[in-house]
């Protein structure tokens, strides 16, 4: 049978339970930080943060890779522009422009 009889010596015991008292203290500050409304608040308003920063960062991934693309349809890989597709485009965007202002010309008049 094992001895269960405890050989500390009465000052030995109260500076355990004063050692164990700090910890115990020390935890319920740290619990007491965590839970309170300022502390809450302030982490959720870091998930929010780092949530936006996550969506615009991707935003600007894509944005930056369309942009990309449409640029590569209208310059070569020497950086000079692709008549043939540029003069098309730019007919269009007057036309678009002409038809735009037309329309608005009649509804005043």
């Amino acid at each position: 049978m094992a001895d269960t009889s405890d050989t500390r010596t009465p000052a030995q015991i109260e500076a355990d339970i004063k050692r164990r008292r700090d910890v115990l203290a020390e935890t319920l500050d740290e619990i007491g930080v965590r839970v309170h409304p300022k502390t809450i608040v302030g982490d959720a308003k870091a998930k929010v943060v780092a949530n936006i920063d996550h969506t615009v960062g991707r935003a600007y991934v894509q944005v930056n890779r369309a942009v990309t693309e449409v640029r590569a349809q209208f310059v070569d890989e020497d950086g000079a522009l692709r008549v043939e597709r540029v003069v098309p485009v730019a007919l269009l965007a007057v036309g678009v422009v002409g038809l735009i202002a037309l329309g608005a010309r009649r509804r005043k008049g």
